[in-house]
């Protein structure tokens, strides 16, 4: 916590993701929902059209379908690291679902808060932080307003 009362920290990636290979941080999703309620039509929708092609275009992931009578139909995601994320989807189209569903995906399952500095080091130096431009020689002729 900062002293502005949110949770801040520095730029990191989990678990160095990408720097070998990208890993999909989502392990599993389960969608819940009513086989009757009006609710869940979305739901029931996704399943019959667009749950295969997701499951085609991420491998790694576990789709679960679990009808359950007279439930609030929602999404559990669970990630890799532990953390369980649940999104209520009643009356929503088998569209929107998807979205969320690919957005979910995307995501790393850690919270969202805000980055204190767009960058961070373990070994700072006292020169500064490194650019393509810092041992390039001053240009014979600087940037500024034309004269005449």
């Amino acid at each position: 916590m900062t002293a502005r009362g949110t949770p801040s920290r520095f730029l990191q990636s989990v678990l160095h993701n990408g720097v070998g290979r990208y890993v999909c941080q989502l392990k599993r999703v389960s969608l819940i929902f009513s086989k009757n309620a009006q609710s869940s039509l979305g739901v029931r929708d996704f399943i019959e059209d667009g749950v295969v092609d997701f499951a085609k275009k991420n491998p790694g992931v576990v789709v679960y379908v679990d009808p359950q009578s007279c439930r609030i139909p929602k999404v559990v995601a669970e990630y890799l690291n532990g953390n369980v994320k649940e999104e209520l989807v009643t009356n929503q189209t088998s569209q929107q679902i998807a979205e969320l569903i690919t957005k979910m995906a995307n995501q790393s399952g850690l919270d969202i808060i805000r980055i204190r500095k767009p960058f961070h080091t373990n070994y700072p130096s006292i020169q500064g932080q490194w650019h393509p431009f810092t041992n390039q020689p001053p240009s014979k002729d600087p940037v500024g307003p034309q004269t005449k």
